[in-house]
């Protein structure tokens, strides 16, 4: 639902930005229609006030802004907003006092991660197709990427030495989808999620080898080489089940070598 205000000042532009500061939003977002273009009257005599129509259309960035905007107000903290919206993905950018940037982030992008969802709720409100919200301040997403990345790849090197698997500490949709993609590629460890919201955790678990548990009797492992090869079995004891057969087992093979000989 489209937003519109009328206001009157001593001249257009005044009225316009007077119209703008309750909106909260720039010119360029809203359709502007004057409706009267004011008249000075002679000794201020006779004068009339110019007046507008402003129009913010809303539209899924809009809501989105307006949500940001009221809920950080109510709190105490005053922002402005950048805004890109592309291939049904918005990306807000906050700017505030360097003061305010850990609140609105939170213990470990808490406060980030709960305004993203509230935003993505009011951007997606009568939307057919759904709209990604991403909201970022200070350059902390991308830190945090790096973060879990670093993080990834240090946990993987263990499960991969100690063939035991780790549960990690629980994150959202899109820093689980960073530990997923980062060892989507790594040959001795897989990943997959456990859990549900908001304490759903990703878990990095070994694979298993192609081999079984008996592969010592059917392979014969090079150190050298670094490789298992095939065709090889361990040789065991033959038992008997007295002493008669192993003597006469011993007889036998004592008179074949004589033979020989």
């Amino acid at each position: 639902m489209n937003r519109v205000i009328e206001k009157s000042a001593k001249t257009i532009d005044e009225a316009v930005e007077l119209a703008l500061k309750e909106l909260g939003a720039s010119r360029d977002k809203v359709q502007i229609e004057v409706l009267n273009e004011g008249k000075k009257g002679l000794f201020g005599l006779g004068s009339v006030e110019a007046s507008v129509r402003v129009t913010l259309e809303e539209t899924p960035v809009s809501r989105a802004e307006d949500f940001i905007k009221s809920f950080l107000k109510e709190v105490g903290v005053e922002v402005s907003l950048n805004s890109s919206y592309e291939d049904e993905r918005i990306d807000i950018a906050i700017e505030c006092d360097e003061g305010d940037v850990g609140y609105i982030i939170g213990r470990r992008g808490d406060n980030l991660d709960a305004i993203q969802y509230l935003a993505s709720l009011m951007a997606n409100k009568g939307e057919e197709n759904y709209i990604r919200v991403s909201l970022n301040v200070g350059d902390y997403r991308e830190k945090r990427e790096e973060t879990l990345i670093r993080l990834a790849k240090s946990k993987a090197g263990f499960v991969s030495r100690s063939h035991r698997s780790i549960t990690l500490e629980p994150m959202n949709p899109n820093e689980r989808r960073i530990i997923h993609s980062t060892l989507q590629e790594y040959r001795n460890v897989y990943t997959y999620s456990t859990g549900e919201e908001p304490n759903r955790r990703v878990v990095i678990a070994p694979k298993k080898k192609e081999y079984g548990s008996d592969y010592k009797s059917k392979y014969r492992y090079n150190r050298k080489e670094n490789e298992c090869v095939s065709g090889y079995e361990e040789k065991k004891p033959k038992k008997f089940e007295s002493y008669e057969a192993y003597a006469a087992e011993m007889s036998l093979v004592s008179s074949s070598d004589e033979e020989d000989a």
